[in-house]
């Protein structure tokens, strides 16, 4: 999302600051009206949420959308926790509904928000996990670090041939897709089972899909929904950022990992963005203001 709002490819939200950055961690340096309303204190160490301008020194943010930062986790760690986490419980329990007991994929699985929602799905009780990624030590990273079932090479491999084998034909009953275009679309249906459901969460493939069979949508029900975070309202937000608040004690416990790819200073951001549009990343890159 920085990347693509830096490249004046994504929208910013009406009001929001033109500044990049919707995640950060920090200390409370003064409240505003109606603090009444929370139990914040300023020094509290918090994580938090905003429309924009979190790459910045100090940023405005509702009470509604800060949690306590515990700690267990470093500041790194906690700048990193929010949209990622965040976005990965929006597909996995507001939008796709998740029922324990059942099989999911997830594209870009060594990105944020897949490294948080492998784990996550996991927690909340998948029969099995799947993911694809663009390296061999990324796949093995998906299954040692984080505890997916197979992760499959998408560059070096057919990944959905490799899905369904691994399925016994059935597929899989949830996936989540950030790739939306391409060959992708119809091979996203090839390894859907019977009512499955898919959450598209971006177009790294771009926009379009050509020779697109849609029957197989029809022949297996399956539930096909967009979604986005960043132009949702508060009420919406908050919801999920509730959500979030309540998986903290496995945070605490170890159960769940914020996994950090690299930290740099602030100076080094666009070092930063060159390293995530490489995709050299496995989980979460970071920079750091002192």
């Amino acid at each position: 999302m920085d990347i693509l709002q830096r490249r004046g490819a994504y929208p910013v939200p009406a009001g929001a600051s033109a500044v990049l950055g919707v995640e950060f961690s920090g200390v409370v340096e003064a409240l505003g009206d109606h603090h009444d309303n929370t139990t914040l204190k300023v020094g509290q160490h918090v994580l938090g949420l905003v429309y924009g301008g979190a790459y910045a020194e100090y940023v405005v943010v509702s009470y509604r959308m800060l949690i306590h930062k515990p700690s267990t986790l470093s500041w790194v760690q906690a700048a990193a926790l929010p949209e990622a986490w965040i976005t990965a419980i929006q597909a996995l329990h507001r939008v796709l509904e998740f029922v324990p007991g059942r099989s999911i994929l997830w594209h870009a699985g060594a990105s944020g928000v897949s490294v948080a929602g492998i784990q996550l799905a996991r927690r909340a009780g998948a029969s099995r996990v799947f993911a694809t990624a663009g390296s061999d030590e990324k796949c093995r990273f998906i299954v040692h670090r984080l505890g997916a079932d197979a992760a499959f090479n998408y560059k070096t491999s057919d990944w959905a041939a490799a899905v369904r084998e691994a399925t016994d034909g059935q597929g899989v009953d949830y996936l989540v897709d950030f790739v939306g275009g391409g060959d992708y679309f119809n091979k996203n249906l090839d390894v859907c089972a019977r009512d499955a459901r898919i959450v598209m969460l971006g177009l790294l493939g771009g926009p379009k899909v050509p020779d697109a069979n849609i029957s197989q949508i029809l022949a297996k029900r399956i539930r096909i929904e967009g979604s986005t975070l960043r132009s949702r309202d508060e009420d919406y937000q908050g919801w999920l950022r509730d959500k979030l608040e309540t998986y903290l004690p496995d945070f605490e416990a170890g159960r769940l990992e914020v996994i950090i790819d690299k930290a740099l200073p602030w100076e080094q951001v666009q070092d930063a963005h060159k390293h995530m549009e490489e995709a050299q990343n496995s989980g979460k890159i970071v920079c750091t203001i002192s």
